[in-house]
């Protein structure tokens, strides 16, 4: 079966099913072997501008026709059986009314299938109803059981005391400060912390630095949307920079975390049990073998950003 796919989540999911689509958005980018695909999406924004910057162009370019462009003459040349597409956000990633636009100008007539999970629940769902689709029911299955079973092992690991899981946010940008929701309250939460700032299925917003200063979290995770830890670094003084960073308990305490929050948090995907697996490492390394710390690769402590990606 050909399937095109227009987001890195829906690659991931087709990818964990067998099935390697024939075509993939500009940001796909895992598994390794879809680098070589053809790309059916291209965006209207520069990424490797300022936080502030990337805000300000998403907001003209909702004005000025949008923030993605589907290459429907693409689409066509490939003949996809499928397209797997979605619901979550129009600013992350190209969504259903873009794909649909795009094959009503082609000849080919490709079932056009719509993930929206906001949940954990949500993606595992979307990973079997993909499964039926692809003709792969029974991957769909096992894969779901796998993760799963990982994801209660992480449980397993973490306290259940309210006392010993300390309160978290989850930054998902930094200018302006936006707190995660969708899935990462349920991901905080089977970590071993507490999220009071968000719940679990909501939409993720902006927030005023007041209120995250009253909050004060016992810890913070910053993993920015689409951004690597080299591009959280570079944009670190979105945050140390305001009134008060110094005094959170979070920072105080030294636990203030970056998550490559491109590849592990902000993708409804499989990889979102490793940001579980990862962030009960973070928050209770007493409970952890000591080679189970998280690649440097995939999280670091903010403090070593500030001297550098690579210290």
């Amino acid at each position: 079966m050909r399937v095109v796919t227009t987001l890195p989540s829906a690659t991931e999911l087709v990818a964990a099913l067998g099935v390697d689509p024939v075509g993939v958005s500009h940001s796909c980018d895992y598994p390794p072997r879809v680098a070589d695909r053809p790309r059916i999406t291209s965006a209207a924004i520069d990424t490797e501008a300022s936080t502030a910057e990337i805000d300000r162009q998403v907001l003209d370019a909702d004005t000025d026709g949008g923030v993605y462009d589907v290459d429907a003459e693409t689409i066509e040349r490939l003949d996809p059986d499928v397209i797997v597409t979605q619901g979550v956000c129009d600013v992350c990633a190209v969504d259903t009314v873009l794909v649909a636009d795009a094959v009503e100008r082609i000849d080919a007539e490709p079932e056009i299938v719509t993930i929206d999970s906001h949940t954990v629940a949500g993606v595992f769902d979307d990973l079997e109803r993909l499964g039926h689709v692809l003709g792969r029911a029974d991957r769909a299955r096992t894969v779901r059981a796998d993760l799963e079973a990982r994801l209660e092992a992480v449980r397993e690991r973490t306290p259940d005391e309210p006392d010993a899981r300390p309160s978290v946010a989850v930054f998902d940008w930094t200018d302006p400060v936006m707190v995660a929701a969708h899935w990462v309250p349920e991901l905080v939460e089977i970590a071993g912390g507490r999220y009071e700032l968000a719940e679990a299925g909501s939409d993720s917003r902006p927030r005023e630095w007041a209120e995250l200063r009253s909050a004060d979290p016992d810890a913070l995770v910053v993993a920015p949307c689409g951004y690597d830890l080299a591009q959280t670094a570079e944009n670190l003084g979105d945050l140390t920079d305001r009134p008060g960073w110094g005094e959170l308990a979070a920072v105080e305490g030294g636990r203030v975390w970056a998550v490559d929050g491109n590849h592990y948090l902000n993708r409804p995907g499989p990889r979102l049990v490793d940001a579980a697996e990862t962030i009960a490492r973070l928050l209770h390394p007493d409970r952890f073998d000591a080679d189970d710390t998280p690649d440097a690769s995939v999280a670091r402590p903010l403090s070593a950003l500030q001297t550098g990606p690579s210290a």
